[in-house]
């Protein structure tokens, strides 16, 4: 008498395989998770939270709901900080992109001499922390005691303190610029390096020259690089913190608790105690910061496409 043998348990053995395929995923991606849980998600959660209620000092915390919103909406000190690093970010980050995109067409250009030595030096700057390059600027631009000052007693001139109200946002500014045209150049070369050369030997027999190549081929093909630089320096430029906050010693004059939206915020929570009006400040920043940024990505995909 015959005996049937059981059918293979196959379907079940690749479930389990399965099963065990997504759990191991998970354990890869996991840590990640919970890092990113609770060094970004829960401090935005906590905010949110914050931003909701009023510590006062008779009375204690209160829920108020959306009312520090309707402060902070209406508060001139806030808006006059958001205006100020609108301006700054109107004129400075379209110098310091124009810039970085010149030097890595120079660079790319195959023309100039020397060509790793200056790719290292305009990115060494990046290198440098920002509370480092802001005292160094500082310093050169005292009147008294620094490089301006210096200068004006060995020729005799007259050069304005750079920090002054007039000339103050163009020298943070500066020293923004100084610090990341680096970090941009290399996105841009970066770009610049994978474009196919076939593009550039069928320009070459139609006898395009360099600057129509430029405009025709190499800055179309970076188009989604400058838009990533561009959202990067947009959400840089609102978050405007460190150089105001170390020039404010040099400048008490002229450099004010909310001087930038990030300082007044600062300024609430560690020098006013109001955690809670800070945190709706930071929140307005950040969303506005989102909504920019997400335009400018619009608009760079549409061109684009």
């Amino acid at each position: 008498m015959t005996t049937l043998a059981s059918p293979p348990a196959v379907p079940k053995i690749q479930g389990r395989m399965r099963r065990r395929s997504r759990w191991a995923g998970w354990g890869f991606v996991g840590p990640f998770m919970a890092v990113f849980a609770l060094v970004f998600l829960a401090p935005i959660v906590y905010s949110l939270y914050l931003s909701l209620f009023q510590t006062q000092l008779v009375g204690g915390t209160s829920f108020v709901g959306l009312d520090n919103y309707a402060r902070a909406l209406g508060d001139p000190q806030f808006w006059d900080g958001v205006g100020r690093v609108t301006l700054f970010l109107l004129v400075q980050v379209p110098v310091m992109l124009g810039i970085s995109l010149l030097v890595a067409l120079a660079i790319d250009s195959g023309r100039l001499y020397g060509r790793d030595f200056f790719r290292l030096t305009i990115f060494l700057p990046y290198a440098v922390p920002g509370v480092v390059a802001a005292l160094m600027w500082g310093f050169m631009y005292g009147d008294r005691f620094g490089l301006v000052g210096n200068f004006n007693d060995l020729f005799g001139t007259s050069i304005p303190d750079p920090l002054a109200s007039v000339l103050l946002l163009p020298a943070i500014g500066n020293i923004v610029t100084w610090q990341f045209v680096g970090y941009n150049m290399l996105i841009f070369y970066s770009a610049l390096r994978v474009v196919p050369v076939s593009l550039y030997e069928a320009a070459e027999i139609d006898g395009a020259g360099p600057w129509r190549v430029i405009s025709a081929i190499k800055v179309p093909a970076i188009r989604g690089a400058l838009v990533v630089a561009t959202i990067f320096s947009i959400i840089g430029s609102f978050q405007l913190f460190n150089e105001p906050s170390i020039l404010q010693s040099l400048s008490p004059n002229y450099i004010s608790t909310h001087y930038t939206p990030n300082l007044y915020a600062y300024s609430l929570s560690f020098s006013g105690q109001q955690y809670n009006y800070s945190a709706t400040v930071a929140i307005i920043m950040g969303v506005l910061t989102m909504l920019v940024a997400y335009a400018v990505q619009l608009r760079g995909m549409r061109k684009e496409a």
